[in-house]
């Protein structure tokens, strides 16, 4: 890669970042002959922005956010793919502690829907919607909190009012009052649990187990002039992955992330990783968390119409295949051993009113 630009990679202060950290501070990006960037955004905004405009080449992404920037919801369509999931789980619903208080009245509720059941009660007896902050209108985040909060009969465009906050405020503007509850990915709501701010009502893996959460999007014109930098991207990561996934390496990467670029709190990201203390913790390999499936996809597109952001003349199936390209990360998957799941019929999880997602096959993504 003597020569070439390095690969600018977008990322924010979240421990599910691992990953891109890691195959950079371990060296597995330069021993396959790539420089890779790594470039911390305030915002989720700005991630999408500069892979539109070209200021980064990959990132890594909320998947209803890349759909949303795919179609169009937010401005000019944008050219991204999607060639690789990078993490599943690992985000915490957590309310102010004299919330948790009042709904728990004299015994905590047990179960997805009960906590949801008894929030509502809550919600109903406020005299105005209280303010709720999710890290992106078009976020996993978002999404599964509306989908647990529908399924409990709590209203979410009416019983709350849903703010948008960067992930490394939401912890503050709790602690202020400034909202009194947040769906945000580790580590900020278990330092909001640790500082005593806020308390776990669940983590949103009681709302979909085994949900994806953060996937690799890549510039579609970066990609298509770079076929070789994107297979040692992808490599890179997935060999990260690896190494993230191991509890052996937990304290290692967590005292990593608490360094640069990120400088994220030690000992909460501790808690979140594999083998943590966590009642929530983030899948890296786990459950081909590595794997975009397009029926992933489709489930974020068909939440997404359900809120009326989504016309009915957009094409669900259509659209996921367009922008996941499980095809491209075939040959990286390869090199690195993965077992392609071309014959396996996988079961998305389950949902927390007892659904089950899209079991629709794999085996053609990948031609």
């Amino acid at each position: 890669m003597t020569g070439k630009p390095p690969v600018r990679f977008g990322l924010l202060r979240l421990a599910d970042s691992a990953p891109a950290v890691v195959a950079l501070q371990r060296g597995l990006f330069s021993e396959l002959g790539l420089t890779v960037e790594l470039s911390v955004e305030p915002s989720w905004a700005n991630i999408v922005d500069k892979l539109a405009y070209g200021l980064l080449d990959a990132a890594a992404m909320l998947p209803p956010l890349a759909l949303a920037a795919a179609l169009g919801l937010r401005g000019p369509p944008a050219r991204l793919l999607v060639p690789m999931g990078l993490s599943g789980g690992g985000n915490t619903i957590t309310v102010r502690r004299e919330v948790a208080d009042a709904i728990a009245g004299s015994a905590a509720p047990q179960g997805a829907m009960a906590k949801g059941r008894a929030l509502g009660e809550w919600l109903h007896a406020q005299p105005a919607p209280p303010r709720f902050a999710v890290v992106h209108a078009f976020s996993t985040h978002n999404l599964l909190l509306r989908y647990w909060l529908a399924a409990s009969g709590v209203d979410p465009d009416r019983d709350i009012a849903t703010v948008v906050i960067a992930p490394e405020q939401v912890e503050a503007a709790l602690a202020d009052g400034r909202i009194v509850g947040f769906c945000a990915g580790a580590p900020w709501g278990e330092l909001a649990e640790r500082n005593g701010s806020g308390r776990h009502l669940m983590g949103t893996s009681d709302v979909w187990a085994n949900h994806p959460e953060k996937c690799v999007a890549v510039a579609e014109p970066w990609a298509n002039a770079n076929p070789l930098a994107l297979q040692r991207l992808l490599r890179g990561l997935l060999q990260a992955q690896r190494l993230c996934e191991q509890p052996g390496a937990a304290d290692w990467v967590a005292h990593l992330l608490a360094g640069q670029p990120l400088r994220l709190p030690v000992t909460a990201v501790r808690a979140c990783l594999p083998g943590g203390s966590a009642t929530e913790r983030i899948r890296f390999r786990a459950g081909l968390a590595w794997y975009p499936r397009r029926s992933q996809a489709i489930w974020f597109l068909t939440q997404m119409r359900r809120w009326g952001w989504v016309g009915s003349e957009i094409d669900l199936p259509a659209a996921a295949g367009q922008l996941y390209r499980p095809d491209l990360l075939a040959a990286a998957a390869d090199a690195e051993g993965l077992a392609w799941p071309d014959t396996v019929t996988e079961p998305d999880g389950g949902f927390c009113d007892g659904a089950i997602s899209d079991r629709t096959k794999i085996s053609n993504d990948r031609n």
